[in-house]
């Protein structure tokens, strides 16, 4: 299921996309300010945002930069051509001005959608001081380069992608497997052990966290 991430302060706009995009059989996310937004966005990757521009807290401008690799479709009453230009040249890939019509919106998301999915997964991931570019698979601490071995970039991007979540051994080496066929379970603590050598030599930060008994997470943990 495709998850939007609904940014707007107004509650009835809200409400009314939760409801429209709940009966098209979207997840909804929901935040109500620019800097609520980002707080979400650290531990939660959505499919697509609808991103208004006058929120308090960071405003959408100011949060733009943040959803890098995101579709952003802008959902917005100021309809003059700058506005619009600089926003798509500013990296949101659609602008609709409110009040929209309900179906030009949803053909527009699934335009979105169909659009991500066609250029395949190529997107950059961010976790803290990581930068990773799934397109280039060129992985940066600090903007400083990290050479990693197959294997260990295979662990960090699943990770990245689920910065929140668990991975349990079993569901990592499954998912990994098709870029890693000969990781195996009696290998995979040594890659993550050197995974976690190569981050922390240039940050001095612990990114990776064992969960004894279940598997692996990004750490919250600051150092």
């Amino acid at each position: 299921m495709k998850n939007i991430f609904v940014v707007d302060d107004d509650i009835n706009i809200g409400n009314m996309l939760e409801e429209l995009l709940a009966k098209e059989g979207y997840c909804v996310t929901r935040a109500y300010s620019g800097t609520e937004a980002a707080l979400i966005l650290s531990s939660q990757r959505p499919d697509l945002v609808l991103l208004d521009l006058m929120l308090p807290g960071l405003d959408g401008r100011e949060l733009l930069p943040a959803l890098s690799g995101i579709p952003v479709i802008v959902v917005s009453a100021r309809a003059g051509v700058a506005d619009k230009v600089e926003l798509l040249l500013g990296g949101a890939a659609d602008y609709v001005t409110k009040p929209f019509d309900t179906q030009e919106l949803l053909a527009r998301i699934a335009v979105q959608l169909r659009n991500a999915s066609l250029a395949g997964t190529s997107m950059v991931l961010e976790y803290e001081d990581i930068m990773l570019d799934t397109g280039t698979h060129v992985v940066t601490v600090h903007s400083q380069a990290v050479r990693l071995t197959k294997t260990e970039y295979a662990i960090l991007k699943l990770l990245m992608q689920n910065p929140a979540q668990v991975i349990t051994k079993t569901l990592l080496l499954e998912k990994i497997s098709e870029d890693t066929p000969d990781c195996v379970e009696s290998s995979l603590r040594v890659h993550i052990s050197n995974l976690r050598k190569k981050l922390r030599d240039i940050s001095g930060k612990d990114y990776i966290e064992s969960v004894w008994g279940i598997g692996f997470k990004m750490n919250e943990s600051k150092p």
